[in-house]
């Protein structure tokens, strides 16, 4: 199916902060015009009766109960640290 005209790929590559090459704006203006007549067919099926949802499934809480629990030994914790001082993680410094 041909991009729809209305359809400026220019514009939506310079949204997305792309540098396209003609070659890919014919490709993805053919694929996004693909896209946006796929919703366009969407738009025309009859959803009257159908209740919204956010879920196609019922959601239950599904958090486990805050249980409090003996900590990690800080041997443990610390097993996987690429660099530790004083039983703590050593991180490289983020502020100047």
């Amino acid at each position: 199916m041909p991009a729809p005209a209305e359809l400026n790929i220019d514009h939506v590559a310079k949204l997305a902060r792309l540098a396209l090459t003609p070659g890919e704006k014919a490709q993805f203006s053919q694929q996004l015009g693909d896209v946006l007549h796929h919703i366009e067919q969407l738009s025309k099926v009859d959803v009257s009766g159908v209740e919204p949802t956010a879920h196609a499934f019922p959601i239950y809480n599904v958090w486990a109960d805050d249980v409090a629990q003996p900590a990690l030994p800080v041997e443990v914790a610390l097993r996987n640290a690429p660099a530790q001082r004083d039983n703590m993680i050593v991180v490289p410094k983020v502020v100047e």
